[in-house]
């Protein structure tokens, strides 16, 4: 699994004591958010599963079955649709990508981008102004 812009590493490590067969790459551009997943995993007796890194650390080959996310949506719409575009390349076939977006932030229109550019999205829940979006990349 990937928690892209893991910043402490919520997600990453959530997903890792949810799981316990699971690993989680967690990407971040911020070195201090880097180090302090690395604390959280290894606070919460997970840092073998669970790998902080910036991107260019992540080997290219690498793939994962999910991605999940709360998107950096104030980075701007281009350089969001960049980043999304790349990292949901990743995704094995038939993988997915769980996304929290806020409904004020674009969160409907993200929905209609992604499944535009090949990635058929549903919105799985939507409560207290956030939307919770499931984008899937086909076989």
């Amino acid at each position: 699994m990937l928690d892209l812009g893991c910043g402490v590493g919520t997600i990453a490590v959530g997903l890792a004591l949810a799981s316990p067969e699971v690993c989680v790459d967690a990407v971040d551009v911020n070195e201090r958010a880097v180090q302090l997943t690395n604390l959280n995993a290894a606070r919460h007796a997970v840092a073998d599963r669970v790998h902080a890194l910036t991107p260019d650390a992540v080997p290219t080959d690498r793939r994962y079955d999910e991605i999940w996310s709360n998107p950096p949506i104030r980075i701007g719409k281009d350089a969001l649709h960049e980043l999304l575009l790349t990292w949901l390349a990743r995704l094995n076939p038939g993988g997915c990508a769980y996304l929290v977006v806020g409904r004020n932030l674009g969160g409907d229109s993200l929905q209609r981008w992604l499944t535009d550019q090949g990635h058929p999205t549903e919105r799985l829940a939507s409560a207290k102004g956030f939307r919770v979006l499931r984008a899937n990349k086909l076989k």
